[in-house]
């Protein structure tokens, strides 16, 4: 019988993700799974995933030869997976193994959600499951995946792809944003800010922020974003506006846009409300059912305004929300 679709955690047992780790995969994004979904949270009181490793093989030679895994599950344990990792890795040319292909089909078709990190996205298009979806990877693969796999819907200049039940993300640290919206979409806002805390990374970076920023480091320490940041988290209740931050930091609206795309990846509206959104979210999360007093103190103005900007940042109502991630609903 079909197990239950993971787009939501089971409340009889944790939700199990199980990472297929093939040869020659990367040992970055596997770290990033095993910190994300794989640590215990006492600080969170609870494990928040049942996480389990597999290989198609009893030894697996990681990328470049730099060590070998062993002693993990083989395929068999894939078939218990709620949420499937697939493998990724530099050979983006190379076939992948038969086996782990029909592994990733049989997740699929029972209703698994699938995620890709970095050109894990060349797996699941290779089983055949992208055809029509969303997809991104590393950018430096972006015209070798359009070419192979044409019927795949490339989003090129994006962090991740959330759709729905195949999730992708581009390179490397992508995955950690990834994985953190992940941990969002399953468990709330509040609970994705403590992961982020201890991985002392940021806690939202929006999806369609930019892979790569115009340059690493402001050019001058003074053109730094964070004092400007850090104050409007602090005023996100009052009518903090692009041009009112601009005033702030003595600068054109558009020297403004400017800082923001070449150091967040993003504009400064996109920014606000993504910080506004997070804000509501904690709010309805700590019990706060009112609102109007949500909308009213995260700066999004009336609880109309409220519904359309959360069900567009999350996916879920005001009240869908309070009902899965709400003080009643654990």
């Amino acid at each position: 019988m079909p197990q239950e679709s993971s787009h939501a955690v089971r409340a009889t047992a944790p939700h199990r993700v199980v990472v297929i780790v093939d040869e020659n995969s990367n040992p970055f994004e596997l770290g990033c799974a095993t910190e994300i979904f794989g640590l215990r949270r006492p600080e969170i009181g609870r494990d928040l995933y049942d996480f389990r490793l597999c290989s198609p093989a009893p030894r697996t030679l990681m990328r470049d030869g730099f060590f070998t895994l062993t002693g993990v599950e083989d395929l068999e344990a894939t078939r218990s997976a709620d949420t499937l990792v697939v493998p990724n890795r530099p050979d983006v040319g190379t076939p992948r193994r038969p086996a782990v292909l029909d592994a990733v089909r049989r997740a699929h078709e029972r209703g698994a959600r699938l995620v890709g990190f970095c050109s894990g996205a060349f797996t699941l298009a290779e089983a055949g499951i992208l055809d029509g979806r969303r997809a991104t990877a590393h950018w430096q693969w972006a015209d070798a995946f359009r070419a192979r796999f044409p019927a795949v819907r490339f989003e090129r200049d994006v962090l991740f792809v959330d759709d729905g039940d195949i999730l992708t993300a581009a390179g490397s640290a992508a995955a950690l944003d990834l994985g953190l919206h992940i941990v969002r979409r399953d468990h709330g806002a509040e609970i994705a800010n403590s992961v982020s805390r201890r991985l002392v990374f940021a806690a939202h970076r929006d999806g369609g922020q930019q892979q790569f920023v115009e340059r690493p480091l402001p050019d001058l320490p003074d053109e730094s974003l964070a004092p400007l940041l850090a104050w409007a988290q602090e005023h996100l209740d009052s009518a903090v506006t692009v041009s009112g931050l601009a005033a702030r930091a003595a600068v054109s609206p558009a020297t403004l846009h400017r800082r923001f795309r070449a150091q967040l990846g993003t504009t400064p509206l996109a920014w606000l409300t993504g910080e506004r959104i997070a804000l509501a979210c904690r709010l309805i999360e700590r019990g706060e059912s009112r609102f109007d007093v949500v909308a009213r103190r995260t700066g999004l103005g009336t609880a109309a305004n409220l519904r359309a900007l959360m069900r567009r940042g999350t996916g879920l109502s005001p009240s869908a929300y309070r009902a899965r991630f709400g003080p009643a609903s654990g």
